[in-house]
């Protein structure tokens, strides 16, 4: 009697790895990825990537263009009305209603917004600038220093008497 194989595949082909950066690349989770059957677990994946450098960056630029993709979806998204109902409960009666659900494309355009902002917030995080940091370097203006020095000069004359 043949032992049946129980878990997932974890054996490496470059099928496989092709079809987890081509699903990547528009836009799904690599956890999600990894819920299908056929799938190795997302841990396995990791190991994969840190044992070879191409696969590694495959990924990376696989995740790269995901980006784009959801940020392309949460433009979908605004500018698509979804119709949905929505149960009004009344004093005397109870009603159904069909209307844009709002509140629900915001959740949804927040979301993948904020999800962008912490994957890759150099390109869709908030512009924060520090002066000192190499990207905006500290400069010191010459004439203000001038300017210092001569009140600092005007100082010691009048505490000397002069």
């Amino acid at each position: 009697m043949e032992k049946k194989k129980t878990g997932r595949p974890s054996k490496y082909s470059t099928e496989l790895a092709a079809e987890i950066c081509e699903r990547l690349s528009n836009g799904e989770p690599l956890r999600q990825i990894c819920r299908d059957d056929h799938m190795p677990a997302w841990q396995k994946i990791y190991e994969w990537m840190a044992r070879d450098e191409e696969l590694s960056g495959a990924i990376a630029r696989a995740r790269d263009q995901g980006y784009e993709a959801i940020a392309e979806e949460a433009l979908i998204i605004a500018d698509n009305i979804h119709l949905g109902h929505k149960r009004v409960i009344g004093d005397d009666k109870t009603y159904t209603t069909v209307e844009d659900m709002l509140g629900h494309r915001k959740l949804q355009i927040e979301t993948r917004l904020k999800l962008l902002a912490k994957w890759n917030p150099k390109k869709y995080g908030d512009r924060v600038t520090h002066a000192g940091d190499p990207e905006a370097p500290l400069h010191i203006n010459n004439d203000a220093v001038a300017l210092l020095a001569e009140a600092v000069k005007n100082l010691e004359l009048r505490r000397n008497g002069a």
